[in-house]
């Protein structure tokens, strides 16, 4: 296991000037410029993530395109992801026209900071996520300070994403709980009667699992082990994925991993 090295990026201008705490939505915004800045390059073909983070992010790559008049072309990981390109009038692709992407850039729902071991699927994404993310040279996760963990499990509380197909969902969550203890959760929608279908027309699991205090899960073991398992299409544990992680400290100031 390598050590990770957090390094501080050089002030932004959007930065706290004070070492208050900053607002949760102020804190996205900081460290989606942050990133925007460091990374985007002309010519590129961006992977464009969802979830709250990725709104200011998408926005700042909007700017800078318009600015610097950059060529770039944006493939989404979800509908949400496909309306906010539209939205900023950027390019639009998909990976059947862009096989091979530059960088995709995306949230998550809790990063562990030593492996860059990611969460992800809160928002019902991860599917297409982690294809356009494998499909990609380099995975950029943006999030702030309440994202970032000693350890899976530590901050996200909700458990691990599993998208499964319809038919298998009650086999499925038999045979998690049997092999691996604790609950999967069949996720139910919210303004709607019935479970959350997502936009690959599966059904999602939540497997709170059974938190192993002071000792380092086999994460990728276990991710191994549950793809084995008929039925389920993929999961929400991005193992060796993540490339770097940016996020913003409570004070503003952005860290790179």
């Amino acid at each position: 296991m390598f050590e990770a090295i957090t390094k501080k990026l050089s002030p932004s201008s959007l930065r706290s000037k004070t070492r208050e705490m900053v607002p949760i939505d102020e804190a996205k915004k900081i460290v989606a410029y942050a990133a925007v800045d460091d990374l985007l390059q002309d010519n590129m073909v961006l992977g464009i993530g969802s979830g709250s983070t990725i709104i200011p992010a998408v926005t700042r790559i909007a700017e800078k395109v318009a600015q610097s008049n950059l060529k770039i072309k944006c493939v989404p990981t979800s509908f949400q992801a496909r309306q906010l390109i539209l939205a900023h009038n950027l390019p639009l692709y998909d990976l059947e026209i862009c096989p091979e992407l530059d960088l995709t850039i995306d949230g998550a729902d809790e990063v562990e900071r030593s492996t860059k071991y990611c969460i992800k699927g809160g928002g019902g994404c991860l599917l297409q996520e982690k294809i356009v993310a494998s499909a990609s040279k380099s995975l950029a996760i943006i999030c702030d300070y309440t994202k970032i963990s000693g350890q899976l499990g530590d901050q996200w509380k909700k458990g691990i994403p599993i998208e499964v197909a319809p038919i298998s969902h009650v086999v499925v969550k038999r045979k998690i709980e049997f092999t691996f203890g604790g609950e999967a959760n069949l996720r139910m929608a919210k303004a709607k009667a019935g479970p959350l279908v997502t936009d690959n027309g599966n059904f999602i699991l939540d497997w709170d699992f059974t938190f192993k205090e002071d000792s380092q899960m086999p994460w990728d073991e276990i991710n191994q082990s549950l793809m084995m398992i008929p039925g389920i299409i993929d999961t929400g544990l991005f193992i060796n994925m993540a490339n770097v992680v940016y996020y913003a400290e409570k004070d503003g100031s952005v860290h790179k991993i």
